[in-house]
C-alpha cells in the first residue's frame, strides 16, 4: 500500500506575497480556513479554533516558513488520533499571479481511514474555493 497523499494546485490572480498573507495572518486565515492564535511563523504552535464553536480544531507546529515562497506545519485534528500528518504549500510567482500547491502527508492509512482523507480532501477544495474568491474580490 502507498502512501496517502492529498495534493491540490490551483492559479490565483494574485501576487505570491498576497497569498502569503492569507496563508499566515490569523485575521485572514479566519476568512477562509480557522483562526490560529497567532501567525503562522517558523517555530510557532499551530493552534486553530472554529469560527462558530471556538473549539481547537487543529493543532500542530510551524516547521518551516520561507516568506513567500514556502509553508509547512504538522496538522493533527481529533479524528485522526494520534496521527501527526504535514501540510506544505508552495507559492510559485507566475505571469499575472501566483500558482499554489498544497501536499498533505502522513495521513492514516488503511481502508477504515479512507472516509477520513475523503473528508479532509473535499474540506481543503471548499476551504481552498473560499481563499480563491476573496482573492478574487480584493483584486
Amino acid at each position: 500500500m502507498t502512501d496517502t497523499v492529498i495534493r491540490k494546485s490551483l492559479y490565483l490572480n494574485a501576487t505570491p506575497e498576497q497569498v502569503w498573507a492569507y496563508l499566515t495572518d490569523p485575521e485572514k486565515l479566519a476568512l477562509w480556513f480557522h483562526k490560529p492564535t497567532t501567525r503562522l511563523e517558523q517555530g510557532n504552535d499551530l493552534k486553530m479554533y472554529g469560527a462558530e464553536s471556538g473549539n481547537l480544531l487543529i493543532w500542530g507546529t510551524v516547521n518551516t516558513a520561507r516568506r513567500p515562497e514556502y509553508l509547512e506545519y504538522t496538522f493533527t485534528i481529533a479524528p485522526m488520533g494520534d496521527a501527526v500528518s504535514l501540510v506544505k504549500w508552495t507559492l510559485e510567482e507566475v505571469a499575472d499571479g501566483t500558482r499554489l500547491s498544497l501536499e498533505h502527508s502522513g495521513l492514516p492509512q488503511g481502508a477504515e481511514a479512507f472516509g477520513l482523507t475523503l473528508n479532509l480532501d473535499k474540506g481543503w477544495d471548499e476551504h481552498i474555493g473560499r481563499m480563491r474568491a476573496l482573492l478574487l474580490e480584493s483584486a
